[in-house]
Parts: structure tokens; C-alpha cells; sequence
């Protein structure tokens, strides 16, 4: 007897992004959840001190590779950063923007590979943003992660319009709009170095993608090839 019932009208959200999704949720609502019990003031500490426990600081990952000693405590600092947020306005925004790249990016790739561009995308932007800002100050929150999913978007964008014949320019649009946003808000309130994780968990992601693709980089070249 076939099936006769009708398509879901919503795609499910991936497992993993609401896995990550409660992770990120759960340590917000512990610090706005704070002052119930025992105060504002202790809040502010708890928020700064995991800030300071889980967050990647260049001068830390300096100390590393000047001493050749890498503390496991001090390289998983590369990923738990994602999961922590100055601000339960800076935590919303993240959320919304995880769940909504994270959806997309579901509907063509596998779930672990929605992991690898999340926390591989994070963990590189880190460590380049330590290279190249030594002075950067902390790295928090998870717009790294959220880029490197934003590449893997972007890739799919990509090889799509190219398979169409349209102008593949147009994939790059959202990245563009996003570095541009960066750009005016850091001329009218005061940048700091943090774009450069940013930039390259997008570029992370983009990259991996080749690579996690159903059919893997040999599908990739077969259809630029047909293309």
C-alpha cells in the first residue's frame, strides 16, 4: 500500500542545529536568569568570567606556540568561544541567524557537516584572528561559526547560478552586504579586529564545502565541468 499522505509543509530543522541552537540558548538564559538569584552585579561577573574561562585571547594563543605547551583547557577555547555572548541582544541576533543559515544549509548537506562548517569555521577564524591581531583583545560569541555556514550557502549559491548559466557574482551578495554592514558600523562606532574571524570562517566554510558536498569534490569538478 503506497503512501498517500502529503509533504511536509515545513522542512524540519536539522537535529544538530537545534542541538548547537540549545547550547547557545541554555548559556544565555543562565546569565539573564542571574539576577533572580543572586543579583545584577554577580551576572555581569559570571558573563565576564566566562568570557575570560571559555573566550579565545590572541595573547593566550601566543603563549602557546612561544612555549610549544598546548593545554587541552586552552585549545578547546577555539570552539566553546561560539558559545558565549557579551550581551542577551548580541546572543538573540545569533540565534536567529544560526537557525535561519543553519536551515538552509540542512537542506543540502549532511548534519555532520553542518557541525564541521559551525565549529571548524569558528576554529579557524580564531586562530587567524590570533595571528593576525595579536592585540585583538577577546574573540566571543558565534558569528564565526555563523559565517562559515554563511559559505557554505554561498557555495551552493554558487554552484548553482553557475549550472544555470546566470551570473555567479550574485552568490557572493549577501557576504558583500554582510562585510559592508561591518564596515559602516565599525567607521561610525569604533571597530575592533573581530571581522577577521568573520572573514575567514566564511572563507572556511566556502572551502569545506567542496569537500562535504553529497558526491564529494569529484561531483564538484564533474558538474563545473558540465557547466
Amino acid at each position: 500500500m503506497s503512501d498517500t499522505s502529503p509533504p511536509p509543509v515545513f522542512n524540519p530543522m536539522p537535529p544538530v542545529v537545534v542541538a548547537l541552537f540549545a547550547v547557545i540558548a541554555l548559556v544565555e538564559l543562565w546569565f539573564t536568569l542571574g539576577p533572580n538569584f543572586v543579583g545584577g552585579a554577580e551576572t555581569f561577573v559570571w558573563r565576564m568570567e566566562a568570557i575570560e574561562r571559555f573566550g579565545v585571547n590572541p595573547q593566550i594563543t601566543h603563549w602557546m606556540l612561544e612555549n610549544h605547551h598546548y593545554p587541552l583547557d586552552h585549545l578547546a577555547r577555539f570552539v566553546t568561544f561560539s558559545f558565549v555572548h557579551g550581551s542577551m541582544i548580541n546572543a538573540a541576533v545569533s540565534c536567529a541567524l544560526f537557525l535561519a543559515m543553519g536551515k538552509m544549509v540542512g537542506s543540502a548537506f549532511s548534519p555532520l557537516a553542518l557541525l564541521v562548517f559551525f565549529t571548524g569555521s569558528a576554529a579557524v577564524g580564531a586562530v587567524v584572528f590570533s595571528l593576525a591581531a595579536p592585540e585583538g583583545g577577546w574573540l566571543f560569541g558565534s558569528f564565526a561559526g555563523i559565517y562559515g555556514l554563511i559559505g557554505a550557502y554561498t557555495f551552493m549559491m554558487w554552484i548553482t547560478l553557475r549550472v544555470h548559466r546566470a551570473p555567479q557574482g550574485q552568490a557572493f551578495h549577501l557576504i558583500a552586504f554582510l562585510m559592508g554592514i561591518q564596515l559602516l558600523f565599525g567607521m561610525i562606532f569604533g571597530g575592533n579586529s573581530t571581522w577577521i574571524a568573520d572573514l575567514i570562517g566564511f572563507v572556511t566554510g566556502f572551502i569545506l564545502s567542496f569537500f562535504f558536498i553529497p558526491g564529494g569534490l569529484s561531483r564538484v569538478i564533474a558538474m563545473l565541468r558540465k557547466s
